[in-house]
């Protein structure tokens, strides 16, 4: 049963379980994804996801999805100064002609206690 008023069930993935979760998730009434990906370097996304083996496995869920069409599909990418902020146009052109939409992320300078500012890609 769908909850009365509710128009959107969305969830925000890095999406490597996304493509098993994803048949029980629409089920459920799923019927937005927000995917974070932060960069298109499988190196990188490794790095960022903290396994191996992953074979960017966002990018591949991106595309997946998007040729489905059957979701509200967002991506989210934090530009990080010194590590993905060379990839933006890249972002752009892996996304012109897929249907979703793609947010490009100021990076939140905290790590618990501090600021990080030297990767905060607009601050001098």
């Amino acid at each position: 049963d769908k909850l009365e008023g509710l128009k959107t069930i969305a969830v925000t993935t890095n999406g490597i379980n996304l493509t098993r979760l994803l048949p029980r998730l629409k089920e459920a009434g799923l019927n937005a994804i927000n995917i974070s990906l932060d960069t298109l370097v499988p190196a990188k996304f490794e790095f960022i996801v903290r396994r191996k083996g992953t074979n960017l496995s966002s990018k591949a869920t991106v595309l997946i999805l998007a040729g489905m069409c059957l979701l509200y599909l967002q991506v989210n990418c934090v530009v990080m100064r010194g590590f993905n902020e060379d990839e933006v146009l890249d972002f752009v052109d892996f996304t012109k002609d897929l249907p979703l939409d793609v947010r490009f992320i100021e990076y939140m300078p905290f790590d618990g206690k501090y600021c990080c500012f030297e990767i905060l890609l607009g601050h001098k």
